[in-house]
């Protein structure tokens, strides 16, 4: 009798255990397939690429310089604006150490010395970002001296140019090249990296091309093609009739789709020259770039072309929206987006295992894993979800 009910007592044991196993099991399991917190991505994110590109760094500092001098600004910029390393890390510190090698004190630029005349503009502006964020005072000097010279490639009365000019008041890759939204944003980033005034002339003259790229009929913009759309998307430039690059030219009508990179470009570029954020430019601008909100392709471009400069748009967007200090994105369909969490979170799944991230559409130069990993970093650093 004895024996049995102790037989007994020991199989509900056995089967307590089990049972609490079992849970363990459950629970293991849940654990390990439950998604990171948008915080634990955005941290994971940034050490896994820290450590690819400690990995990958040339001797002389620099990353893919073989491609473009720049991509070791744009690389740099990202590490030290995310906040993880100093400027006195072995690694920032090679890389700056690159970058003054490319200071050209007679020019005043930082392409080089005898750099490709289309470098100018990119490479110097991004050099710029990089020296402004490692914030030393030995850099000042530089910085102010590349600042100048940028604004020497601003199409202005010094070109022969007047603000009834569709060049006036842009940048292109040089002081001879067609200005374009994209270059004249970078431009307009380096300008205030490095401190300029905001009542310098040099935002004033920008505020006029960035304003003629928009799909907005306004006294801002006087260009025929303006409102055929109307809907406040940003083209790739208002020079010359205008340019597009989701499509190989104009509509039959003459009109000019926008897509989400030059809008995000075109919103952040009217911030920064002292627009509001109330002015009717920006707001048309948020409204399109809201009702079109995505991660997943670059928002306005043709579905073949849906991935072209993925990269280059999540740090636009990034950019942009934390200038505008907003949080929460509602999209055309009254779903609030948390783009901070959504984009560090997006970011972590595309990134490959070995901590880098490239574009399997090899377009604008995003085939590089060094210059796409400089991008996502220079994204998540304005995408730091709040704790």
């Amino acid at each position: 009798m004895i024996r049995s009910f102790l037989h007994l007592k020991g199989l509900a044991m056995q089967s307590k255990y089990l049972s609490l196993a079992l849970i363990s099991a459950i629970l293991f399991l849940s654990f390990a397939n439950a998604q990171p917190t948008p915080s634990d991505a955005w941290n994971g994110s940034v050490d896994k690429a820290i450590a690819y590109l400690r990995k990958n760094q040339a001797e002389d500092g620099s990353w893919s310089s073989k491609s473009s001098p720049g991509i070791t600004g744009i690389i740099i910029t990202g590490l030290l604006k995310t906040g993880k390393l100093p400027a006195d890390d072995p690694m920032i510190a090679k890389g700056l150490k690159y970058i003054e090698g490319l200071i050209n004190t007679k020019s005043g630029h930082i392409a080089g010395l005898d750099p490709r005349v289309q470098l100018q503009n990119y490479v110097t502006s991004v050099n710029v970002m990089a020296l402004s964020a490692a914030n030393k005072d030995s850099y000042k000097a530089v910085v102010g001296n590349a600042a100048k010279f940028l604004k020497q490639l601003q199409w202005d009365e010094s070109e022969g140019k007047n603000p009834k000019d569709d060049y006036y008041g842009g940048a292109g890759y040089d002081s001879k090249s067609r200005p374009d939204l994209s270059n004249t944003a970078f431009y307009l980033d380096a300008l205030v990296a490095a401190g300029v005034a905001k009542d310098d002339p040099a935002f004033k003259k920008a505020m006029i091309f960035v304003s003629r790229c928009q799909n907005l009929k306004s006294e801002n913009n006087d260009q025929p093609w303006a409102g055929k759309i109307n809907d406040g998307s940003f083209i790739y430039s208002a020079a010359e009739g205008g340019g597009v690059r989701n499509a190989d030219g104009p509509e039959k009508d003459g009109s000019m789709p926008g897509y989400a990179s030059m809008t995000y470009a075109g919103i952040k570029s009217m911030i920064y020259c002292g627009v509001s954020k109330n002015d009717p430019r920006v707001k048309k601008a948020y409204e399109w770039v809201s009702n079109n909100y995505s991660l997943e392709s670059n928002p306005g471009m043709p579905p073949q072309r849906a991935a072209w400069g993925l990269f280059y748009y999540y740090n636009t967007m990034a950019k942009a929206l934390d200038a505008l200090e907003i949080d929460d994105v509602k999209d055309s369909k009254g779903v609030s987006h948390i783009w901070k969490n959504e984009l560090s979170l997006t970011l972590a799944k595309k990134q490959s295992p070995d901590g880098s991230w490239s574009n399997p559409q090899d377009r604008w130069m995003e085939g590089d894993p060094n210059l796409v990993t400089g991008f996502a970093l220079m994204a998540l650093s304005h995408a730091k979800p709040k704790k």
